[in-house]
């Protein structure tokens, strides 16, 4: 054998035995103990024996635990720094310097005698990360306590097949907000989980802690409300945060690690920089003093003891000119106790509200201050940086929400954030390098689990995510993990249309009422009357989306029930209820009005929704989990009108006639007009007034004409109060007639009313978007042709919209083109539209998602042009808390509106140009009569000759 084939027949042999060695390694059914370095941090000894009780929940088998001092064996998990002799004297491999340099990395390997699987981190996070990665590869879902997710048992543990280097995050401080705790994280620690300190305490938080470096987060803005003593008063609150090497942070309003309002009393004076200045300080001091040696982001600046405004300052230039000052004297302070230069001391400037209006009146900001943009509380971020701003070498940041309270109404019930806004708002802010800082708002933690995790998942590795089709794969690999891959992919499905029926409209905003000042509830803007009765339809799609998540329920093992009722069944079944409460509310007056003796059953049905949501709100605190989340769930935060039992003033109208009828769209003897080659169907309903009875028939109908019914009976004394007919085109025996008037006849007791009927004709080369009934729909994502250059382009983005998916202008990172040269430099979305119509009247109105300039350089405008009429621009940009911005958000839509005259039938041109970038296109309705225009998004209308 030459020496060359001998060479290779080793190398061979060698592989073969380092596999199979690796394999029996891989194997091994038992860890009989976990080490972690000596002379290592308490953040070492925390994973290691949670690292412990995690082995133990998968195998039943619980390893011991020792330090690094002790006699290593075999069968060993060693866990530590990266450069403890404990990991280096056993590591098989050079590690890279590169890697080394990470923060908050991991490596995953085995020893060199291949006895002991190593978990070595670049820090002590990073430890941890990898310790918890571990544990999640083997089913310990980073939610098994705060979401009672099981972990299924086995017996033997997984190991990663070769070595791993992780990534380093790609935002350095990714953490949370408690925030509005008053209604369910703080009462249920006070009365259920910490009740001997009867508060927010070290034993809570370091559940949140271990939750938050599970999820690979690393930061913490501390609950602040009035119900909650300050993170300070309970010594063991900051000491737990230095055991787990959390860092600590403040909000918008809490300068300096001070939650001013439990700790700023009357007797220390006004909170006023200008006239009690000494005093401010040390108070600043004093905290400063005791927190030392804390890892923390300290927020800099200063508003009111609250969410308000800088006291003691006339005007914006006065207040600017302060904050100025007040930002140096922190720095002052910070250098005095932290030993070492201000630059080097991580800061926040958080431009929340009107501290926003401050920066931009041109106040100096020290460039190594981390400039925190904000959302406007209902996930739009309201700036990004231009690209100055984004060269500072502080970075930025973003604070974002998941939950409020406040105007126009709070959403602290359930999370129904849509992830595909936080994912757009989100990768608009990394693209734009806002990714020093992401601090997410989550209210009380449950019930946004999932937005929480998708948020920490995206700040901690956003290259994962760089296109919107990530967010699907996200969404069904969570509820994959833990309820399996047939049910998680069907509860992923009824996740998402959750939230897509709450982007129309969130529970909480069911009311149509407002906050700060409370309005009471009113009447929604769904139609019972038109365009198919929304309000029907969208209890239809409540209805089949809880029925579809009962049904689910009924096949998961026992272990799963209670994680399921958390994660899926509360949040999807409490906003059909709110719905079903609303709605039939909606139902019952409008029919009273009409003089529907049916109004009491609808009536009933509102009450009944209410007495529902109470049960299932008692199902979550007291029987779920045996109890484990008493007061974890309020109904009714803030006890706001939109939660109250409704309430029926009106009585019904009184009509002379025992029976009527309504046809859809409100003509008194027509019905809506049929499209040739179209699938509308429409009613008419029959209807009781008095306590009667009476029999209804239909006559004379065409045998092109399919209905529901042609007879019926309604009958007080059997609750049959009213009955719909449906109508539809049988286009089959329409044939090809040219008629396109007919008639039926409507029988009701004695009564006959002749119905219209009208079918319109088009004839269309192409599928094309039609004026119908006055009306045409166009979904942006449908255009006739799409026009980039080389100045931008118009991208697609799932999920996000009424209409499901929008078209947004980019690239983000780019200037305005300006408002030239339209037909040679912008790029555009054109659409064809087929009108019916000759008016001077008709209205344009193109719907977009309210996001904001993203930078002060941008506004967020179009161009349009119909025809070859001149191209005109139109903005969709609001300012401050105006009446529009408020109906934006409430409503998840910003509209502008073009005037038109149509001169001529049949085909149209539009033109849609981009300007600024960011602008995110969802639907259009082109209105050809003064109608009312359907709240929800119609089927977009098309037809094919």
């Amino acid at each position: 054998m030459s020496k060359i084939n001998l060479i290779i027949s080793l190398l061979i042999l060698v592989s073969i035995q380092s596999f199979a060695f690796q394999q029996a390694n891989l194997d091994r059914k038992d860890v009989d103990f976990v080490y972690y370095d000596v002379n290592g941090t308490s953040l070492d000894s925390i994973s290691a024996h949670l690292l412990a009780e995690d082995i133990f929940k998968i195998t039943g088998e619980k390893p011991e635990v020792f330090t690094s001092d002790k006699t290593i064996s075999e069968d060993a998990i060693l866990i530590g720094n990266m450069d403890s002799e404990l990991i280096k004297e056993k590591l098989s491999e050079e590690i890279p310097a590169s890697f080394q340099q990470q923060k908050e990395s991991y490596y995953q390997g085995w020893s060199k005698d291949k006895a002991h699987f190593i978990i070595a981190g670049t820090d002590a996070r990073g430890t941890a990360f990898g310790v918890f990665d571990f544990s999640k590869l083997n089913g310990v879902s980073p939610w098994y306590w705060w979401a009672d997710v099981p972990v299924k048992q086995k017996k033997q543990l997984e190991f990663p097949s070769e070595s791993y280097f992780s990534k380093e995050p790609s935002v350095e401080f990714r953490g949370i907000f408690l925030n509005d705790e008053d209604w369910g994280l703080q009462p249920w620690a006070e009365n259920t989980f910490e009740p001997e300190t009867g508060d927010i305490g070290p034993k809570t938080y370091a559940k949140i802690f271990e939750l938050l470096l599970r999820l690979k987060a690393n930061t913490i803005w501390p609950a602040m409300h009035p119900s909650t003593k300050a993170f300070f008063h309970y010594p063991g609150n900051p000491e737990m945060a230095e055991k787990y090497h959390i860092v600590l942070g403040s909000s918008h309003a809490e300068p300096m690690l001070r939650n001013n309002v439990d700790e700023w009393t009357k007797e220390l004076g006004r909170f006023d920089y200008k006239s009690n200045r000494e005093t401010v300080q040390n108070y600043w001091d004093e905290r400063l003093a005791q927190s030392k040696d804390i890892d923390a982001i300290f927020t800099v600046g200063m508003r009111g003891i609250h969410d308000s405004g800088m006291e003691g300052v006339k005007s914006t230039e006065e207040a600017a000119n302060l904050l100025e000052t007040v930002i140096a004297d922190q720095r002052s302070m910070l250098e005095k106790h932290r030993g070492k230069s201000a630059t080097k001391i991580p800061q926040a400037f958080t431009v929340y509200k009107e501290v926003l209006n401050l920066y931009d009146h041109g106040m100096q900001l020290p460039e190594d201050i981390t400039l925190v943009w904000t959302d406007d509380n209902y996930g739009y971020i309201r700036r990004l940086g231009n690209e100055q701003e984004r060269a500072r070498s502080g970075g930025a940041g973003v604070y974002y929400h998941a939950s409020y309270w406040g105007r126009p109404h709070d959403y602290l019930w359930l999370s129904t954030t849509n992830p595909a806004l936080i994912w757009e708002e989100m990768h608009k802010a990394y693209q734009l390098n806002a990714k020093k800082i992401w601090i997410l708002n989550v209210g009380d933690i449950k019930p946004a689990e999932y937005n929480m995790q998708f948020f920490m998942d995206m700040a901690y590795d956003m290259e994962k995510f760089d296109t919107p089709e990530k967010l699907e794969n996200h969404r069904n690999q969570f509820y994959k993990d833990i309820f399996g891959n047939d049910l998680g992919t069907e509860i992923s499905a009824i996740r998402k249309e959750y939230y897509q029926l709450a982007w129309e409209r969130k529970p909480e905003f069911m009311g149509w009422s407002q906050t700060e000042p409370t309005t009471e509830v009113k009447l929604t803007d769904y139609s019972p009357f038109d365009f198919g009765d929304e309000i029907q339809h969208r209890l239809n799609a409540y209805q089949s989306l809880a029925t579809k998540a009962e049904t689910i329920e009924k096949k998961l093992p026992a272990d799963l029930k209670d994680s399921y009722f958390q994660l899926v069944h509360y949040p999807v079944k409490g906003a059909a209820l709110m719905n079903e409460k609303q709605l039939n509310r909606d139902l019952a007056q409008k029919y009273a009005k009409q003089g529907r003796l049916s109004a009491k059953k609808y009536q009933q049905k509102s009450v009944n929704a209410y007495d529902s949501v109470q049960q299932l709100t008692d199902q979550y605190n007291q029987v779920i989990s045996e109890g484990k989340w008493n007061g974890m769930m309020s109904m009714k935060p803030r006890n706001l009108p939109v939660f109250h039992k409704p309430e029926f003033k009106d009585s019904i109208q009184h009509i002379e006639k025992t029976a009527s009828f309504f046809i859809e769209g409100g003509s008194k003897n027509q019905l809506p007009n049929f499209y040739k080659g179209a699938n509308e169907t429409y009613f008419i309903d029959v209807f009781l007034s008095q306590t009667e009875s009476v029999k209804w028939s239909l006559d004379d109908v065409p045998e092109y004409v399919m209905v529901s019914t042609k007879n019926g009976e309604l009958n007080a004394d059997f609750r049959q109060f009213q009955q719909r007919i449906y109508f539809k085109i049988d286009w089959d025996k329409f044939g090809n007639s040219t008629r396109n008037e007919d008639s039926l006849i409507l029988k009701i007791g004695d009564d006959f009313h002749e119905i219209q009927l009208k079918i319109n004709e088009y004839q269309l080369s192409e599928i094309t978007v039609v004026e119908k009934n006055h009306l045409a729909v166009v979904y942006a994502e449908h255009f006739k042709n799409k026009s980039d250059s080389e100045n931008g382009f118009w991208q697609k983005i799932e999920g996000l919209g009424y209409s499901g998916a929008v078209m947004q202008a980019k690239p983000l990172d780019q200037l305005p083109l300006g408002t030239l040269n339209f037909k040679e430099d912008h790029p555009k979305l054109t659409y064809e539209i087929n009108t019916e119509t000759i008016t001077d009247s008709a209205e344009l109105i193109i719907n977009a998602v309210p996001t904001h300039p993203i930078t002060n350089q941008h506004k967020v405008r179009i161009a349009v042009q119909w025809d070859d009429e001149p191209v005109e621009v139109l903005n969709f940009e609001t300012f401050g808390r105006s009446a529009v911005w408020k109906e934006n958000v409430l409503s998840n839509k910003a509209q502008v509106k073009l005037p038109l005259k149509l001169s001529n039938i049949g085909k149209h041109t539009l033109k849609i140009f981009m300007i600024d970038q960011g602008v995110a296109l969802d639907f259009i309705y082109l209105k050809t009569e003064d109608i009312s225009l359907p709240y929800t998004l119609i089927k977009e209308t098309s037809l094919q000759n």
